[in-house]
């Protein structure tokens, strides 16, 4: 795996985050660094850019909000189901807690095996690979997707990763992964084995047991969990259900505040 690159942020934008993660550590908030950085140390592919992620446990916010707070920055539930912000004039962290689908919840496994960094001269503990995956590989925009980092990060350290526990994580979403796993070995056909043979077989049966059983017997959209706009259709006029609320994932409420958040970043 490569090193973190040096960023070429200006020193204001340094000193900020080098703040941040010292306002978190002091308040005894546990924290990991996700993003740009995160990836640059699995794939070493640098992005430079002034989005800073950082994973916090949900029941974690309040207090990491109050710190900030303490220490003259705004904070705020942006998305409550799944992000927050903290800010001082022009600069802002993410705190992130799960993925805008409700699917990828920080939890304690992310905590366990996150691995030991050093971030802007400080050290950190970084988002664990499969659970990068995990989040990456349910976002299919139209305006992204994240397919492209998916294989980055299996070309890098797939013969490292913790399958079960990958295919754990995607549990009912698991033909989200197998799409994935398909494009790697079409993406890379001189890396396919990084793949392990088991794990695309025991795919490949699901995928064969569904496909005998025939339709499924309810209506339902899963596209809502990979994609907040590209169904709305589907839920709202075709009679689909959609998926995020079956699941559990999120309530009505948080699914009207995420779609109405469509126009906003559209704006942007």
């Amino acid at each position: 795996m490569a090193a973190v690159p040096e960023t070429v942020l200006d020193e204001k934008s340094l000193r900020f985050y080098r703040h941040a993660l010292s306002i978190l550590s002091d308040a005894g908030v546990p924290h990991l660094v996700g993003g740009a950085y995160a990836f640059a140390r699995y794939t070493g592919i640098e992005r430079h850019t002034k989005d800073f992620d950082i994973f916090i446990r949900r029941e974690d916010f309040q207090r990491a909000a109050w710190a900030f707070q303490k220490e003259g920055y705004k904070a705020e539930l942006t998305f409550p189901h799944w992000l927050g912000k903290a800010y001082k004039g022009d600069d802002f962290v993410d705190l992130i807690y799960s993925a805008g689908n409700g699917v990828a919840r920080v939890d304690d496994t992310w905590f366990e095996h996150a691995v030991s960094e050093k971030v802007f001269g400080v050290d950190v503990k970084l988002i664990p690979a499969e659970e990068m995956i995990w989040s990456k590989g349910l976002i299919m925009e139209r305006e992204r997707f994240d397919g492209a980092d998916v294989a980055h990060v299996i070309r890098a350290v797939g013969d490292k990763l913790d399958w079960d526990r990958l295919l754990e994580r995607f549990g009912p979403n698991w033909r989200a992964l197998y799409a994935h796993l398909v494009l790697f070995g079409y993406i890379y056909p001189s890396d396919r084995a990084k793949v392990p043979a088991a794990v695309m077989n025991e795919l490949l049966q699901r995928v064969r047991g569904e496909t005998e059983a025939g339709n499924a017997r309810d209506k339902i959209c899963n596209g809502t969990i990979i994609s907040r706009q590209q169904y709305l259709k589907d839920i709202g006029e075709w009679g689909y259900r959609d998926a995020r609320l079956e699941y559990g994932l999120m309530n009505d409420e948080e699914v009207e505040q995420w779609t109405a958040g469509i126009a906003v970043d559209g704006a942007k």
